[in-house]
């Protein structure tokens, strides 16, 4: 696959499931923005390393919950790379509490980046991105498995799907397809985060190679998404979760 002339936004790419993304993005032969929140020397790492095997990226600044900042990602994007032609909105939270613990400013927060920051990432990409575009944003697979302390960060998940599949025809005015990919459980610093061991491995009993995914995993299934070999998929929700159920 070759993306040689494209221009990729991917959102929270500092670290984890997005930094593997903008490296392969850029392996492809992307120029790629490396967005992030407050991870500067990650990010610029990020930008190291793809510089470094000979392609080119860009590290900007946008907390994706304010839409102001989303605009100004798009602007600056287009500043220095003059195109934007794939959007991977991967910038994500997840936090998981039982529904006593959970606070207004919590569950705000959550709406705020996992699906304000979509749509209207979504919305300046209808304004900006170049016909023949591609959009991918992020779910979960956890949403169809009822796991207590996720109600949460599933509800912001089963919004994005939903907005997924509203959006598909008014971007097909473009030749623009929008899909959704739902990890299973993924080997990152954000979903490790305060799991015991045996709850780790708990879940990796739940998929059918007896693993928790790696963030390589995820990325290969956006280089489908994104080459011209999947041009007749839009709309959909896809389950890159090795079996997960």
């Amino acid at each position: 696959m070759s993306l040689k002339g494209k221009v990729a936004i991917v959102t929270g790419a500092s670290r984890g499931i997005g930094r593997q993304i903008a490296i392969q993005l850029a392996e492809a032969g992307a120029k790629v923005v490396v967005n992030y929140a407050s991870s500067r020397e990650k990010a610029d790492e990020v930008v190291k390393t793809i510089g470094q095997a000979g392609g080119e990226a860009a590290a900007i600044r946008a907390d994706v919950a304010k839409t102001s900042e989303v605009e100004a990602l798009f602007a600056e994007t287009l500043k220095r790379f003059e195109r934007v032609d794939i959007l991977i909105n991967n910038a994500g939270m997840m936090e998981c509490q039982a529904i006593e613990n959970v606070t207004e400013e919590m569950f705000d927060r959550h709406f705020a980046i996992n699906v304000k920051g979509t749509y209207f990432a979504c919305q300046q990409a209808m304004k900006h991105m170049e016909r023949g575009g591609t959009i991918i944003n992020f779910s979960t697979s956890v949403s169809g498995a009822m796991l207590p302390t996720y109600s949460v960060y599933a509800a912001t998940k089963g919004a994005v799907e939903q907005l997924t599949r509203q959006l598909a025809k008014e971007f097909s005015k473009k030749d623009i397809i929008i899909n959704c990919l739902a990890p299973g459980q993924v080997a990152t610093d954000l979903f490790l985060s305060g799991k015991s061991e045996e709850l780790v491995e708990s879940f990796k009993r739940m998929n059918a190679f007896g693993r928790l995914g790696e963030p390589e995993d995820i990325a290969n299934a956006i280089e489908l998404l994104v080459s011209g070999k999947a041009r007749w998929i839009t709309g959909q929700t896809i389950r890159a979760n090795g079996g997960f159920n």
